[in-house]
């Protein structure tokens, strides 16, 4: 029994063909923004690539940019096919195309659903990018003088005046890297020396942060140095006292920036899915309505439509079957005597113990 089986006139077939041409170029423009978003993720990935370490979060603006470029292929072919269905001669040149075509864009639509649902398990890949990313951006923010490095410190710096973050994970993470490059310590303080003394590691340790981690906004000047010293200055108290520094770390605060991004890409796609899904039931509604025009003859009449000839377990199973088939068919059976070449073919006795000689009679 077909599955949501529908009776079309040829007005409503013509109807048809029309409006899905019409969606069909819709869908041409759904694909652009779909390449378009796509395009942006990654260029605002590429933006703060200084600060991610490289893995797979490229994966999800790729796999956007590459379903937009087909969208725009494949539904200005399915404009073309829909345009031709409002004739029944035209459709005829078509009928062959029709079938694969579905099977494609159903792979296709799938393909946006998928992207869409990627867009929301982005986060845990990207926020282990972005975890040591910012390990090493902070880490090498004092080497103004290596090349390679000395541009760290500038990318560090914007990254916290602009999204009012301090730190990787907060402001303490600067407590446990020397930030100063060695060039401006001075080396004959006693001060200096007695701190490089006392870290195992040689490092200049402070309880400092980068003046980028300063707010602004604070009526009180910027205490950047000695933050855990209440008697360095005046009517301060560490623990009590709100900091006017920024409290938040800048893996959060870019994990909120991009997750807020790709919910929204994500919102997107998976409507465009819901679009595209619509657009392809249409398709697949005409494509059985014209063949069953062509099958009964009469090219006026009434012609029945439907998403699937069969039910679905019947369906299900009979491309299960075509499956098994298909793998069975390159196979070799290890049953002895079947499939052999050789089985039906008489074999040739070249024994030539079983060839009668004449004898030679014995000389007398």
């Amino acid at each position: 029994m077909a599955v949501l089986k529908v009776k079309f006139t040829k007005t409503k077939r013509d109807k048809l063909a029309q409006i899905l041409w019409i969606l069909n170029w819709v869908s041409v423009v759904s694909g652009i923004i779909l390449f378009s978003l796509g395009l942006f993720l990654k260029i605002e990935i590429k933006k703060r690539s200084e600060v991610m370490a490289k893995g797979d979060i490229n994966s999800v603006p790729n796999m956007l940019i590459s379903v937009g470029v087909i969208a725009c292929i494949i539904n200005f072919l399915g404009g073309k096919i829909c345009y031709d269905c409002s004739d029944a001669n035209k459709f005829s040149r078509w009928k062959l195309v029709m079938l694969p075509y579905i099977v494609c864009t159903f792979c296709f639509t799938f393909s946006i659903l998928v992207g869409a649902l990627m867009c929301y398990t982005m986060r845990n890949e990207l926020e282990e990018s972005l975890y040591l990313g910012l390990r090493d951006a902070i880490k090498f923010y004092k080497d103004t003088d290596i090349p390679g490095r000395c541009f760290l410190k500038k990318t560090v710096d914007l990254l916290q005046i602009g999204f009012r973050c301090c730190g990787n994970n907060g402001f303490r993470d600067w407590f446990e890297i020397q930030w100063v490059s060695p060039r401006y310590l001075n080396m004959a303080s006693k001060e200096v020396l007695d701190r490089l003394k006392s870290n195992v590691d040689g490092k200049f340790l402070v309880d400092g942060v980068p003046f980028s981690c300063c707010n602004p906004s604070s009526p009180r000047p910027c205490i950047q140095y000695q933050l855990t010293n209440n008697s360095a200055h005046y009517n301060y108290d560490f623990l009590t006292e709100e900091l006017n520094i920024w409290m938040k770390g800048c893996r959060e605060a870019l994990l909120d920036y991009y997750t807020g991004i790709m919910r929204s890409i994500g919102v997107a796609a998976l409507l465009i899915w819901l679009f595209e899904l619509s657009v392809l039931i249409g398709v697949r509604y005409l494509q059985t309505a014209m063949k069953n025009v062509l099958l009964q003859g009469d090219l006026e009449g009434e012609s029945d439509g439907w998403l699937l000839e069969n039910s679905f377990v019947e369906t299900a199973k009979y491309n299960i079957s075509i499956i098994k088939n298909l793998g069975k068919a390159n196979q070799i059976s290890t049953v002895s005597g079947m499939n052999d070449p050789n089985i039906n073919v008489q074999n040739t006795d070249c024994d030539k113990t079983n060839i009668k000689t004449k004898s030679i009679p014995a000389a007398r």
